[in-house]
């Protein structure tokens, strides 16, 4: 019985290593999965040493004011900004302690619920916000969106919302 020749073998190989099975990714689902967190790990590290050297201020920080600062109050539970600042509650406490020694952000007890806690900016804290917002807006831009054209945006926050909304929290 005669082979198929190489090039054949080859392409059925390369058939088979492709497609998605229960026990591994193909090659296409392999390259997006790891497409994204290559590029969430780059883009965050470069963003938070900007955001470090300029503002002294590391990425999940900047969130936690930024989420703040879009209150109409300046303020919000412990628990909703964890869950904004997509942190767990034990994260965010460490976070806010951090915050606070710099001034930025001060604890108030929730007058209706004595239980709750509220997170407050600081006038430090937003100044702080203001002076990094910039650096925030152009590091993204340049480092995530910048190579992007506007369709593959669009593009993109659909994929997300499509993932996002077949898994809501």
């Amino acid at each position: 019985m005669r082979q198929a020749p190489i090039s054949v073998r080859r392409a059925v190989i390369v058939c088979t290593m492709a497609k998605a099975t229960e026990a591994q990714l193909s090659r296409r689902e392999l390259a997006a999965w790891r497409g994204l967190l290559r590029t969430h790990a780059r883009v965050l590290a470069e963003l938070d040493a900007e955001l470090e050297a300029a503002h002294a201020l590391a990425v999940p920080e900047y969130e936690v004011l930024l989420v703040l600062t879009q209150t109409g109050d300046n303020h919000l539970r412990m628990s909703e900004l964890a869950d904004a600042a997509l942190l767990t509650r034990s994260g965010m406490t460490r976070l806010v302690d951090r915050l606070e020694r710099q001034g930025l952000v001060r604890r108030e007890r929730c007058a209706a619920d004595g239980r709750g806690t509220y997170a407050v900016i600081t006038p430090e804290g937003a100044a702080r916000f203001a002076e990094a917002r910039p650096t925030h807006i152009a590091g993204v831009r340049r480092l995530f969106l910048g190579p992007l054209k506007k369709k593959d945006q669009r593009a993109l926050a659909d994929a997300f919302d499509q993932v996002l909304s077949a898994h809501p929290a």
